[in-house]
């Protein structure tokens, strides 16, 4: 799947868990980006049958956009989680672990949840 993808389903994730609802405005500004560059991508992620949108505009995700979100965002906490204990500072640990999230094979991130204790 494609990093950008990822992306936005992570920000919805962690913004519905912190917020209780999705809102484009909250995507745009948690990722940085935007107003219309969210409008395209919801409308892609609505394509792709990963979220849903309501009449008041609220995102959902949907099964199939949750399993993915829920994914990448367990790599960003055990991939954070591991450069902290490695003594990376915390601010720099979440930025390399961006980064490390999405090209890490499954095998190499199964190994490092095992090696910290990650079921």
């Amino acid at each position: 799947m494609r990093k950008s993808v990822e992306d936005y389903l992570e920000a919805m994730l962690v913004l519905r868990e912190s917020r209780g609802f999705v809102r484009s405005v909250d995507v745009a500004e948690a990722l940085g980006v935007k107003k219309p560059s969210v409008t395209y991508m919801t409308k892609r992620l609505k394509e792709e049958g990963l979220i849903e949108m309501d009449g008041d505009g609220l995102i959902s995700l949907t099964a199939g956009g949750l399993a993915v979100a829920e994914e990448i965002y367990k790599r960003h906490r055990v991939l954070t989680s591991l450069l902290i204990r490695l003594g990376v500072p915390e601010d720099i640990a979440r930025g390399d672990a961006c980064k490390l999230e999405h090209d890490l094979s499954p095998e190499s991130f199964a190994a490092i949840c095992r090696h910290v204790g990650e079921g």
